[in-house]
């Protein structure tokens, strides 16, 4: 497709779509797919570490971690989360669980605990789009502060 080459390609320089930056050393840190990032009142929050986060909760088998209007901040940020089997996990325990363990603008204000897999692409990866979509029609319900 040409019209997505000539997205890809710009002034010779591939454009992947990933964030990062390379440290005084040299050496190039992946932080986020830009896509993926949450703009919340001018800070980048990248989903990626708000995941990683979460994921140390012991109760949490998956989680997608993705931006909702806001209609001062521009966004905010909500979670969709599956608990392990036998387990059970709340919005509570998650915003006790993250107090101290990242900044308190990057810990989610909307908690969606879902009882199946989350949705996913052909190729695995969760689709972001997809729940904030869902959330924007009222088809799935978090539990905000």
């Amino acid at each position: 497709r040409p019209d997505a080459t000539a997205e890809t390609i710009v002034d010779g320089w591939l454009r992947t779509g990933d964030g990062g930056y390379i440290d005084d050393e040299g050496f190039l840190f992946i932080k986020d797919r830009i896509k993926d990032m949450i703009l919340r009142g001018g800070e980048n929050i990248y989903c990626v570490e708000v995941e990683n986060a979460i994921y140390e909760h012991p109760a949490v088998h998956e989680v997608a971690v993705f931006g909702v209007p806001h209609e001062r901040l521009g966004e905010e940020v909500a979670v969709a989360i599956l608990p392990k089997e036998g387990q059970s996990i709340n919005a509570e325990d998650l915003w006790k669980f993250l107090d101290g363990n990242i900044s308190s603008f990057k810990v989610p204000n909307h908690v969606i605990v879902m009882n199946e897999e989350l949705p996913r692409n052909a190729a695995g990866n969760f689709l972001k789009t997809a729940l904030r979509d869902m959330v924007a029609k009222g088809q799935l319900k978090p539990t905000s502060r």
